[in-house]
């Protein structure tokens, strides 16, 4: 019995267990968003949302003349950093840290995975959009504490922040040898992503049911960028982690001749 456990165990690290693993999670993760959906569209999940949102108001304890307004809970330290994260998941900053990236992978000679991050942010950004004005729900009938102007469902912020942040943790792992390293970037991008989600319950603008879709085709989009840059790092169109290292010590090589 122990040997059959350790045998799953070998084959669920070997590159046959990885992709299986990927593929299931993105055909279950495709099936949890259309659930999602449909339940969210048929008013299903409202009366936990409305209720979820309510628990995270309070009325202001040092209320405006204008009359007593609501409040995120917590102290004022919470509020603002409330804000701070959630615009982690903004547009701005997200267009920043990608061209970043980008930047980075374009000095350090890797131009194919710069265009494969560029393709996946922008199609993240379209696919967003695009289920937004398909589903189009209105935004929790509560004070807002941060500018909105599209729909609810799903939500944008949590979207692309699982998208952009888990493809580039999935795709900057993808091109570094070292394990801790590895894991190193796919942990910053799941707790900036899981942060990213719930300040945007917090802040008021969106559902439970929001943050979580955007989770789930987030992730969905992210693993599927992760098996097309598998697929082309086999093929050899998209640079091996030590492609661009061998390459400098051939040059080297090269001058010292």
């Amino acid at each position: 019995m122990r040997k059959q456990i350790e045998q799953g165990v070998a084959w669920a690290g070997s590159s046959g267990g990885v992709l299986l693993t990927a593929v299931l999670v993105v055909v279950a993760g495709t099936w949890t968003f259309v659930a999602l959906a449909g339940e969210v569209k048929e008013g299903d999940t409202q009366a936990f949302d409305d209720w979820a949102i309510r628990a995270l108001r309070a009325n202001d304890p040092d209320p405006a003349p204008t009359g007593p307004r609501e409040v995120p809970i917590g102290p004022r330290w919470l509020q603002e950093a409330g804000r701070d994260v959630t615009g982690l998941g903004g547009i701005m900053v997200l267009t920043l840290l990608v061209g970043a990236v980008a930047g980075y992978l374009l000095l350090v000679g890797k131009r194919h995975a710069m265009w494969l991050v560029l393709a996946a942010t922008a199609g993240a950004l379209l696919l967003s959009t695009g289920l937004k004005g398909l589903f189009d729900r209105p935004r929790p009938a509560v004070t807002h504490f941060s500018y909105v102007y599209t729909s609810s469902f799903p939500s944008g912020h949590s979207m692309l922040s699982a998208a952009v942040y888990l493809t580039l943790g999935a795709l900057l792992a993808r091109l570094s040898e070292r394990r801790l390293v590895k894991f190193y970037f796919l942990a910053v991008a799941v707790i900036v992503t899981g942060l990213v989600g719930v300040s945007r319950v917090y802040m008021g603008v969106h559902y439970p049911t929001d943050v979580l879709a955007g989770w789930t085709a987030g992730l969905v989009w992210a693993i599927a960028c992760w098996l097309v840059a598998r697929r082309l790092q086999d093929r050899g169109t998209i640079e091996r982690a030590d492609e661009t290292s061998a390459d400098a010590a051939g040059r080297r090589d090269e001058r010292a001749s």
